[in-house]
């Protein structure tokens, strides 16, 4: 039997992929013109250092933001040479983490992944009304 915190932790989860995702569907379905977004810089820096991918402009966050939306609803791992590279680096570095005990280990993965997804959502949300800028919607 479940315990109400483990069920609290599934549903916020859940709730927080599921916001996720309708921002991305709210951010296609709003940008008809991806192209409109080519050359025009992000407002913020999205850490593109440390992934060493150009991602300078809102095209390359558009297209970012649809594949880790079909990446998590999918659950597929595609991975090239280097980033699974970089994912050994990382491993390598979390080392440490598995002596930890399994509960805490899973509140330091939770903690991080609920971050990530509100943080993704709210760049979207951003990228989506950066366009209604760029062609004239009043919101």
């Amino acid at each position: 039997m479940q315990s109400a915190e483990a069920q609290f932790n599934k549903t916020n989860l859940l709730l927080t992929l599921r916001r996720y995702s309708s921002a991305v569907s709210d951010m296609e379905q709003t940008v008809l013109l991806p192209s409109l977004l080519r050359d025009v810089p992000a407002d913020e820096a999205w850490d593109c250092e440390a992934t060493e991918e150009s991602c300078g402009d809102l095209y390359s966050n558009y297209l970012m933001l649809k594949a880790i939306r079909n990446t998590a609803e999918c659950s597929l791992v595609l991975l090239d040479d280097h980033k699974a590279e970089s994912n050994a680096a990382l491993n390598k570095s979390l080392e440490p983490l598995l002596d930890t005990d399994p509960e805490s280990l899973v509140r330091f993965h939770l903690s991080g992944l609920f971050s990530v997804i509100c943080d993704l959502t709210k760049k979207t949300e951003k990228l989506t009304v950066k366009y209604m800028d760029i062609i004239g919607v009043v919101n």
